[in-house]
């Protein structure tokens, strides 16, 4: 009898560690145009851990998205936003201190792609709140095989030669002129240019996972080993494609706000099955 209660007792015990450790904290982001819902990753528990004890203090809420780019990402976070005027340039805003950067190779930039901003420093050092949300766009194998950074170093080391110096400056008014996705296409045409000028290959290896992910999902690659990506939208992309394709002024900021407000739904992974499938299973991995 004492043998049977013993079991009883530990087969509780375990179920309950069980059903613990199967909460999975999902987070949602409201805003006009609809929920995003979203997975954040173990392999980046210092990322994970500041977004959702920002998020529990309420200092994701009532935010902005302050820059979006068609075909890129939306990008939102800046404490600043929350009481902005129209026409305010934004992304400067802060909490004050940073993260370290936590890549992870298998955790890249494909659509949905959860990532954290950062300035221009050489640690590659995350903002301590601002985040974006990669849109992106289907990308070549060829693009995925070319070193975009150093394609774009290489555009820059043109201007100082006879004959090409006005080819960065042309790109940059594409970039502003003609959108993302052209600003890509004249990228990639100066790959040759580049190579032939500074007698250089801009070759580069891929993984197949990303060439499959890249080229059927789409993604923004060249921000793989720059930003930290920390999560991925199990849900809610249509919302993120509607938010990248209002108008913006020159600044990239959209000329009606779009604020948005988060908090945490803990799910156990029977009802992120049900809610997500396959989605889920893929991501998870």
């Amino acid at each position: 009898m004492k043998r049977l209660v013993l079991l009883l007792l530990l087969a509780g015990l375990m179920d309950g560690c069980q059903q613990k450790s199967a909460e999975i904290p999902v987070v949602k982001i409201r805003t006009k145009f609809g929920i995003i819902r979203i997975q954040l990753y173990d392999e980046t528990p210092v990322h994970k851990a500041n977004f959702l004890k920002l998020i529990d203090e309420g200092k994701l809420d009532s935010l902005l998205f302050h820059r979006t780019i068609q075909g890129f990402m939306i990008q939102g976070g800046d404490p600043d936003s929350k009481y902005a005027k129209p026409g305010q340039a934004l992304g400067d805003g802060d909490v004050g201190y940073t993260l370290p950067a936590e890549f992870n190779e298998h955790l890249f930039h494909k659509r949905g792609a959860l990532g954290a901003a950062r300035d221009d420093n050489p640690e590659k050092c995350s903002s301590g709140i601002q985040f974006y949300l990669v849109q992106g766009r289907r990308v070549t194998e060829e693009e995925l095989r070319t070193d975009m950074h150093k394609l774009r170093e290489g555009i820059a080391s043109l201007k100082t030669m006879p004959g090409y110096d006005s080819v960065e400056i042309k790109l940059i008014d594409a970039r502003k002129k003609l959108g993302y996705d052209q600003y890509r296409t004249m990228l990639m045409g100066l790959k040759p240019v580049v190579e032939k000028a500074l007698n250089t290959s801009l070759s580069r290896d891929v993984s197949q996972d990303k060439v499959d992910a890249y080229t059927r999902y789409g993604g923004t690659p060249h921000l793989d080993n720059d930003y930290t990506v920390f999560g991925q939208v199990l849900e809610g992309m249509d919302v993120v494609d509607a938010i990248a394709a209002q108008p913006t002024d020159s600044l990239d900021r959209p000329l009606t706000d779009i604020r948005f407000f988060t908090e945490i739904e803990l799910m156990d992974s029977t009802e992120i099955d049900q809610m997500f499938g396959d989605q889920w299973h893929k991501e998870k991995k």
